[in-house]
């Protein structure tokens, strides 16, 4: 990745990161390889744009999963902007709802910035449904709700680390062909499978188990109740080791 930006980002270039519980691998960054992101999007004059759409579903804590947000921030010479979801997290997933946040260096940049966002806005969108803004902003200004949301977030974020834990643990255990170390390590909602794109249509086709063509897996899909069955149609289409 760090090649790729020192070698064939432009300055002026925008690039898209994402800032936590990454779709579709589930690899995130560390600290510091987003200090070295940090460092390259100064040197060659690179905006980043974030994509914020998981925010507590990574490590379960809201602070934690936007830290690659806030270095970039706290430094102080950057100028960048972030997309920030709450579909996924807030469960209102049919009413994208969402802000963009803009941190730019210059209060007369700003000034500029400002009624150009407010004419694409209204050239794109006019009047947004307010439905799921208001239940958002609801329970952010509850400190009785706001608790209750960050205690959910820490129970999905939970429920996904265990269910990773029952994929890879039953895998091992039926000897399916492949390396799945990584479902251990990767964060949040996806994974990739590694499967093909006509062993995706094998199991759909053959045991009625959902991935996309690319081979990832969306974790949220698994059970305790379908964990096996899961495992058994991997075992049908890769095989054992």
């Amino acid at each position: 990745m760090t090649r790729t930006l020192r070698k064939e980002a432009c300055e002026g270039d925008v690039i898209i990161l994402h800032a936590c519980a990454h779709n579709p691998t589930g690899a995130d960054l560390t600290r510091q390889q987003w200090e070295t992101v940090a460092e390259i999007c100064k040197e060659s004059g690179l905006f980043a744009v974030f994509d914020m759409a998981y925010q507590g579903f990574a490590s379960g804590d809201l602070a934690q999963d936007a830290s690659a947000i806030t270095h970039f921030f706290d430094r102080s010479d950057l100028e960048f902007a972030v997309a920030q979801s709450f579909s996924k997290n807030f469960g209102l997933y049919g009413e994208r709802v969402g802000v963009l946040h803009m941190v730019v260096l210059e209060t007369d940049t700003a000034a500029k910035v400002t009624p150009l966002l407010t004419q694409l806005s209204r050239a794109e969108i006019t009047s947004c449904p307010s439905y799921g803004a208001r239940i958002v902003a609801k329970i952010l200004s509850s400190p009785i709700l706001l608790g209750q949301w960050q205690q959910d977030l820490v129970t999905m974020s939970e429920r996904m680390k265990s269910m990773r834990k029952a994929l890879y643990q039953e895998l091992q255990r039926r000897a399916v062909r492949g390396s799945w170390e990584h479902l251990l390590t990767d964060i949040g909602m996806f994974s990739m499978t590694g499967l093909t794109r006509d062993q995706v249509d094998e199991l759909r086709t053959n045991h009625h188990i959902y991935l996309l063509p690319s081979g990832r897996l969306s974790v949220t899909g698994l059970t305790s109740n379908n964990v096996d069955i899961v495992v058994q149609g991997f075992l049908s289409v890769l095989g054992t080791n």
